[in-house]
């Protein structure tokens, strides 16, 4: 490959004919460890042939890199098969070709010389159990080439150059989705442009909550009924169009994306779980904005371990009295209804005792956040994610009908919460990759703007080099969440690809903001600069809907089931 400093004409990329042959042979190597390493894991935590969550805890770091592993090799599958797509339909140009060796020549170096979790936490092939002999595979002559010549600094400078260029465009690089797709991200980038990114900053810096007239107006584009079918008032689209809407509010402003997830996911318990006049009660005023929903699940003492919770619900005639306190708790002053999981059976001490209800409560106001009798809270102040606010709730005695509890049956919380968590960790990577947009966009306008030593930061290697595995991480984790996605719509199981893209979603998205905070400097710290607070934002998507050693470690015991 020919490292023309300059950029010109395709000379830091592989050639266009032979690329995706090239990656698409490094795939089955890759596939190979990964079937070692399982082997290893798996013989590493059985017990008489039955694989032991004791051990699994026992080795959290083995289980975690195959998590790792298995989802940096799904990735680049997913990568594989969008290159494939546009080289099938003409369109796979030389930014896609950029991206796409990059990519492969990153993460196959780091899958074989050590995956970062996080900044101080890698994980390494030996790590499960393999030997070199095993990680021998990985030395086949694609895989040596991609290595090699992928991700060079050429490359990288090669591609802000055209990223430069192509600045009106909406995504760096073709996403790979229809035009139906392509049109709401279009519909909906415009509407954050005008409507959303002039006001976010100031949101966080005064803590406040989002006005009212942007819920309204979300209400009538549609997005809290988005994917609620048609017979229930909604639009009864794809899984794939929340990901799209999701992605382009939060790069708005993370708490205008994350308003139609807690909508949507409240309607999937509803549709999940529900009876079937539940569904004629609640979706139709969901799905038009008539009524806002908040998650009430987490407690100060239990945090990831749900199964513990310890909130009660006891009968009062044929309703409920509910006693108990709740933490983390977004958006929960002005909304209409409480998605609240409470302990039905006094003697259970696990998930099996759990049980769901559609909690009917007052929205608040500024001076009275919780007017409602037997319920109130206190905000808890937060770094970022501010626009809908975080409370604590404590309940003595607040009354839930009957007719609310969810499905009509006890016992049944658990497992109807857990059939929303495919929805919400596909939810979450599209934020994710939005806010990660959101770092490439303000960092790059900055690294151009920005003067030093005579020229613009962008034309320092270090700085392009930041902003072009931004973007290169970006289309990663957004095909594997397509991915997921698309497995959805099509009805098959995919909380494996689901908690993939989650985790490495969130990931990217700290890198990015991480990185463009450094190529904004002693600027980036202060906070009237928006890397501030897109910093703040990103570091919570690591945390909420599943923790990522969580998620990691609900990876690895389904790649072990």
């Amino acid at each position: 490959m020919a490292h023309d400093g300059q950029g010109g004409e395709m000379a830091q990329s592989i050639l266009l004919d032979n690329l995706t042959a090239l990656t698409s042979a490094a795939l089955p190597p890759v596939a190979g460890v990964l079937t070692k390493a399982k082997d290893c894991l798996r013989d590493m935590v059985s017990v008489d042939g039955r694989v032991s969550g004791a051990l699994i805890e026992e080795n959290q770091t083995a289980a975690h890199a195959l998590a790792w592993l298995a989802t940096y090799s799904e990735a680049l599958h997913q990568m594989q098969a969008w290159a494939e797509r546009l080289q099938n339909d003409g369109t796979f140009g030389e930014v896609e070709a950029l991206i796409h060796q990059i990519a492969f020549g990153e993460y196959l170096w780091q899958i074989y010389g050590g995956i970062p979790m996080n900044q101080g936490e890698f994980v390494r092939l030996q790590d499960i159990g393999l030997s070199p002999d095993d990680m021998r595979g990985l030395m086949s002559p694609e895989i040596m080439a991609l290595t090699q010549t992928g991700n060079t600094q050429a490359a990288r400078t090669r591609l802000v150059k055209l990223m430069q260029e192509r600045s009106a465009e909406i995504t760096v690089g073709r996403t790979g989705l229809d035009e139906e797709l392509e049109m709401i991200r279009e519909q909906f980038r415009r509407y954050a442009l005008e409507r959303v990114e002039p006001f976010a900053h100031d949101w966080h810096l005064k803590d406040e909550l989002i006005p009212m007239e942007i819920i309204e107006e979300l209400a009538e584009m549609g997005v809290f009924g988005l994917t609620i079918p048609e017979d229930y008032g909604g639009l009864g689209l794809s899984k794939a169009s929340m990901v799209v809407v999701s992605e382009e509010l939060s790069r708005g402003y993370i708490g205008v994306g994350s308003l139609g997830t807690r909508s949507e996911i409240a309607a999937e318990l509803i549709i999940c779980g529900g009876t079937d006049a539940q569904k004629e009660q609640w979706l139709p005023k969901l799905a038009s904005g008539e009524i806002l929903p908040t998650a009430v699940f987490t407690e100060p003492n239990t945090g990831s371990d749900l199964g513990a919770l310890r909130t009660r619900a006891v009968k009062d005639g044929d309703d409920y009295r509910v006693t108990g306190n709740k933490t983390w708790i977004t958006h929960a002053a002005r909304t209409h209804v409480m998605t609240l999981l409470a302990r039905t059976d006094p003697d259970s001490t696990d998930h099996r005792g759990l049980s769901m209800f559609l909690a009917e409560k007052i929205p608040g106001t500024d001076e009275a956040p919780f007017p409602t009798d037997g319920m109130s809270g206190g905000e808890i102040e937060v770094l970022g994610y501010r626009g809908m606010k975080e409370y604590e709730l404590a309940f003595d005695g607040f009354h839930v009908k009957g007719e609310n509890l969810l499905g009509g049956a006890e016992g049944k919380g658990f497992k109807q919460l857990m059939e929303t968590f495919e929805s919400a960790r596909i939810q979450t990577a599209a934020r994710a990759i939005g806010v990660a947009q959101s770092a490439l966009d303000i960092s790059i306008q900055y690294a151009q703007d920005r003067k030093q030593f005579g020229k613009s930061l962008i034309d320092f290697p270090r700085v392009s080099g930041k902003l072009a595995m931004m973007a290169v991480e970006i289309m990663v984790a957004r095909q594997l969440t397509y991915f997921s996605a698309w497995e959805k719509d099509h009805g098959h199981r995919c909380d494996l690809e689901a908690g993939m893209a989650k985790l490495l979603g969130a990931r990217v998205a700290w890198a990015a903001a991480d990185n463009g905070l450094q190529i904004h400097g002693g600027n980036g710290f202060a906070l009237e600069y928006k890397i501030s607070r897109v910093l703040c934002d990103a570091r919570i998507l690591n945390i909420f809907e599943g923790a990522a050693e969580i998620q990691a470690q609900v990876i690895a015991r389904r790649l072990l089931g």
